[in-house]
């Protein structure tokens, strides 16, 4: 009978081990404390974060009503949007039940060759965000927009392969190593805020938190008999959700516990044990209330097994675009800038959570095969109907957990195949089981402030901007945008001031600047085609084309190491070296 630390051992000694950089493969590269059980323990962890996906994406793009494609609402002046038209809702409702399966699918398979090819624990499904742009601005509610659904998903499909060049000739890691020091680590904080509000939302957490007139947040936390005529939680209602306390106990509470006294499957654990508790009929905090759409989505659960075939947004793209070129180039130009800022910003930050960015070059391992299946997996979804897929910040939940190889993404894949045909199921977590995951794996990403170099005003500000746009604007690439633009304007203009005074006026501290020159670090390259240029004939391979790695790299990358993990444990870091690291 084989042991946890036999199997662990025997896969790491394997072919696999090596392939993926399992502790104790005897590669020069492999990954300290990256174990097969981990891994796929990991893996499901990040599955079970990112579940809602399955649900949430499906309701968003269905809210296109695929219009002016599968499904064609006739808008008119007394039923604009087809609201009373029971065909057309009839379509819409088979659209919705085509995009649960289109969800998984293109899950699965982005998710498990990310995991394959590029070993990262990241994984991918359709992103929030650019989903909802695609659906309420582009297509617009029931196909109320100026640009047709199959053009949309036409521009979707162009997007992906403009991306795969960008990504094959190094273009978009060579951004993503411009980008300066102190905004990729604001990065980091700022997704980790970001992952906190949506956390606190009723759409996709806790329901702690909603938007309001006055104010831009205010506290909710109110059962749904508890909304005003205004859409807002009654003053007598707020905080009295039985749902939310459950899940900030049971799924809160209880996983910072079990963590803190190193439960390997901690966060599993929450999620699971609130979302059973919230499955029965009979409760005041039931995920299936007695209503018409609590009644469609109890009847959905109950077949637990079922596989529905993708039958009205299969391959609809409208090839010609004559007729709507403006709305197919201001989509593809939109969503071009904003999945590339997006992505760019979430690989960075996932990688540097799971510890595997160079610390000279400021680039990952497999960045550009991370790239390029990110690419193609975009041109992939829109064959099935959904809007550009995205790396997903949850992935932070299998990271947290121990993930640190790309066996990690490839179970989460796995169990995105799976949930294709047990889709009932994994539909049917509520929100406000995951809502407290989402709040504990941004706290695990708050460490990263620490080494932004807060010392020069020109560094810090771009920073702090960019972490606080993230979350108020609920986008990342918005606030990458801002980060970026405030960073060229200070430096720009200290640059001039400092060139016209002949440098007699010179910032305060500007001598703590961190130091950023458009000589990026690594070359503008891609690494595969350095390697080409030297002659290797196993190009394609990532070792380095030194035999060993600088001492000063290795221990950094070791100090590195050694501060996150003791933050990810909850152990004290000695803040002196932090400071003297950052120096």
């Amino acid at each position: 009978m084989f042991s946890v630390n036999a199997i662990n051992e025997k896969v790491a000694r394997s072919a696999v081990g090596r392939w993926f950089r399992l502790d104790g493969c005897g590669h020069p590269k492999q990954r300290k404390g990256s174990l097969f059980t981990t891994e796929i323990r990991a893996g499901i962890a990040a599955f079970f974060a990112m579940a809602y996906i399955l649900a949430v994406n499906a309701s968003i793009l269905s809210d296109s009503g695929a219009g002016k494609g599968p499904c064609d609402c006739a808008h008119t002046a007394d039923d604009p949007f087809c609201e009373a038209d029971t065909d057309y809702l009839l379509c819409v409702s088979e659209v919705k039940r085509d995009l649960v399966t289109a969800t998984a699918a293109i899950s699965a398979i982005a998710s498990f060759c990310m995991g394959l090819f590029a070993n990262l624990p990241v994984s991918l499904a359709p992103g929030l965000g650019i989903n909802a742009y695609f659906a309420y601005n582009v297509v617009g509610y029931h196909g109320s927009g100026s640009t047709p659904y199959a053009v949309a998903l036409t521009a979707t499909f162009a997007e992906g392969f403009i991306f795969f060049a960008l990504a094959f000739f190094g273009l978009r890691q060579w951004l993503a190593r411009a980008i300066p020091r102190s905004i990729k680590l604001a990065t980091s904080v700022g997704i980790g805020l970001f992952l906190t509000i949506i956390g606190f939302t009723y759409s996709e957490g806790l329901g702690i938190l909603q938007g309001a007139t006055s104010t831009p947040l205010v506290l909710a936390g109110c059962p749904e008999t508890g909304f005003g005529i205004d859409g807002l939680c009654t003053e007598a209602t707020k905080m009295r959700n039985p749902a939310m306390w459950v899940g900030i106990f049971a799924g809160g509470v209880l996983t910072v516990m079990l963590m803190m006294y190193r439960f390997k499957a901690a966060i599993i654990a929450g999620i699971l044990l609130v979302s059973i508790i919230s499955w029965p009929r009979t409760t005041s905090l039931t995920y299936f209330p007695y209503t018409d759409v609590g009644n469609d989505s109890f009847d959905f659960f109950r077949k637990v097994v079922d596989f529905h075939r993708i039958s009205k947004t299969l391959v609809v793209q409208q090839w010609d675009i004559s007729k709507h070129g403006g709305q197919f180039g201001l989509a593809l130009i939109t969503f071009l800038y904003v999945d590339i800022l997006d992505t760019t910003g979430t690989l960075y930050a996932m990688a540097r959570l799971a510890n595997v960015v160079d610390p000279e070059t400021h680039d990952f391992e497999g960045s550009t095969a991370a790239y390029m299946v990110d690419a193609l997996s975009i041109s992939i979804g829109s064959l099935f109907g959904c809007s550009p897929v995205t790396a997903f910040i949850e992935s932070g939940a299998g990271i947290t957990e121990g993930g640190r190889t790309g066996l990690t993404a490839m179970t989460t894949g796995i169990c995105f195949f799976i949930s294709v045909f047990f889709a009932p199921i994994f539909a049917s977590i509520p929100p406000w089981a995951t809502g407290s995951v989402l709040i504990l794996v941004g706290s695990m990403m708050m460490p990263a402030a620490v080494d932004i170099n807060w010392r020069y005003l020109g560094d810090a500000i771009p920073a702090f901007v960019t972490i606080v746009v993230m979350p108020f604007t609920y986008s990342i690439a918005y606030g990458l945008i801002a980060g970026i633009l405030l960073y060229i304007l200070i430096n720009t203009l200290v640059w001039l001031i400092e060139t016209a005074s002949r440098g007699r006026l010179v910032p305060t501290n500007k001598a703590e600047k961190d130091p950023w020159t458009w000589r990026i670090p690594g070359g503008a390259l891609p690494p595969w085609m350095v390697r080409a240029a030297h002659g290797k004939r196993d190009f394609w391979r990532e070792e380095s084309l030194a035999t060993s790695e600088s001492t000063t790299s290795e221990a950094m990358r070791a100090d590195d190491n050694r501060s996150l993990s003791a933050s990810m444990k909850g152990q004290p870091i000695e803040m002196s070296a932090l400071n003297e690291k950052s120096a």
